[in-house]
């Protein structure tokens, strides 16, 4: 509680001021996540200025998400700080826009980020990171990926497997390599944007197959392949995004199949695996077909850059070890030496564990206000699936939170074809903290309330 900031050297109004001390403090490691900071009186007394600008301080610090206030405790740095907002940008108050794995205290990362870093500065150095090398990683650094894999896909080999700097980019450079301007690639009928995006960049046609609450459905699946003749596949059979869905084994048996019987290739996206380790990867059912992308963005943090894509055999990896040095010529070795130490040491799994212990916490806290609302969801994931009301349009519905604060994601996003459901995806884990949680989602409870009266209304 010895906190005092430096306020001599920065311009602006004193209230400003503290706030972006505070903001430095943490940034700096001069702060930690969980520390208690001054009462409003100590700290308006040690800067000899008015309490009133204290408590203002505090109040933007907090809207902010730097702070969390504990009633009849006193204010703390906020817990969890992996998307701290820029006080000059304007931004929704609470944006459960973007699916981001939450940061709690328990998963240290800041701590081994700092302590992974200085090992690697110990032991090996810096600047044979920082040199052009090999891209899609070195033998050791695959080796120690594949090894990780193997827990999932029990033949997960080094010589098959490419390290890139996001699965966005071995997304891009799987269409870039393997498809031509024209080709279709089928989808499920809701799908990640990034698939959306890459296509268009690529030329390739994208269609959407009709979906359930187990994913995409097998006969629809084989009657487009027959009519489309597709060049590729792309699925998100694990916690789907945005719908939440798991495809159970057995249709994951169903589709391999399918896949296998048309000779179409497979990108599976599993950014979402480590958060359900007993579903069955498509790619062990079908892995003469499947590029298996197993991202860390949404298990530990998506500032990494890190994505292992395995590949269905050697030649096919070195295809893409080609098309990686075309586009970005190589991820950041620094980073992925840090992550390989990771994988290695336990640190990755620790990080894993701790994060599903928050999104577990925050699934029960939206169920908890949700409690009247039909949604979708899955126990570990980072978001819930909502379908509106009848009376409510997704458009309409989303500028009516947006102008109470909230900010979500429509159907539109993620339609592929002209069909757009009115649902939103709503992001638990995008929240700096479970009280900035409960109160983003409160107010989409609210509004999902009162709307429900309107029918009755009408």
């Amino acid at each position: 509680m010895d906190w005092i900031p430096t306020l001599a050297d920065r311009d602006g109004p004193i209230y400003r001021c503290i706030v972006e001390a505070l903001t430095t403090d943490i940034a700096s490691g001069r702060l930690r996540r969980g520390q208690q900071l001054p009462t409003h009186r100590s700290l308006a007394t040690a800067l000899r200025i008015d309490l009133t600008t204290v408590t203002r301080a505090y109040a933007e610090a907090r809207r902010l998400g730097l702070t969390e206030a504990r009633v009849g405790q006193g204010t703390f740095v906020a817990e969890s700080l992996s998307h701290p907002r820029r006080a000059d940008a304007p931004r929704p108050e609470f944006d459960l826009s973007m699916n981001l794995p939450p940061q709690p205290m328990e998963a240290d990362l800041e701590g081994r980020l700092t302590r992974g870093i200085a090992a690697i500065q110990r032991e090996i150095g810096f600047s044979a990171h920082l040199n052009y090398r090999e891209p899609g990683g070195n033998e050791a650094e695959r080796d120690i990926a594949a090894g990780w894999l193997r827990s999932r896909i029990a033949d997960a080999r080094g010589d098959r497997l490419v390290i890139c700097p996001g699965t966005q980019n071995a997304l891009f450079n799987f269409l870039a390599a393997f498809t031509s301007p024209g080709n279709v690639v089928l989808t499920e009928s809701l799908t990640y944007p990034g698939i959306k995006a890459a296509a268009a960049y690529t030329g390739v046609r994208l269609v959407g197959v009709p979906i359930d609450e187990k994913g995409i459905i097998p006969d629809e699946l084989d009657s487009a392949c027959r009519q489309h003749a597709p060049r590729a596949v792309y699925l998100i059979p694990t916690i789907h995004n945005p719908t939440t869905a798991t495809m159970p084994l057995s249709r994951r048996k169903e589709v391999a199949e399918i896949l296998r019987r048309h000779e179409v290739l497979l990108f599976e996206d599993d950014a979402y695996g480590k958060l359900e380790p007993n579903a069955v990867p498509l790619a062990s059912l079908v892995p003469e077909r499947t590029y298996f992308a197993a991202s860390l963005s949404k298990c530990i943090a998506p500032g990494l850059r890190v994505s292992l894509l395995l590949t269905p055999d050697q030649a096919s990896a070195e295809v893409l070890v080609s098309a990686l040095r075309a586009s970005v010529q190589m991820p950041a070795f620094l980073m992925v030496a840090l992550v390989t130490r990771w994988l290695q040491d336990g640190s990755a799994e620790a990080i894993i564990g701790a994060i599903l212990n928050e999104a577990s916490a925050r699934q029960k806290l939206a169920a908890d206000v949700l409690v009247q609302h039909a949604y979708s969801r899955h126990p570990n994931g980072h978001h819930i699936w909502v379908p509106l009301p009848r009376n409510w349009g997704k458009t309409e519905f989303a500028s009516h939170v947006q102008r109470q604060g909230l900010a979500i994601v429509t159907a539109e996003s993620f339609s592929v074809g002209e069909s757009q459901p009115d649902a939103i995806r709503v992001s638990l884990g995008a929240a700096s903290s479970r009280v900035e949680l409960f109160r983003g989602l409160e107010i989409l409870a609210t509004t999902l309330k009162s709307s429900v009266a309107r029918a009755r209304v009408v």
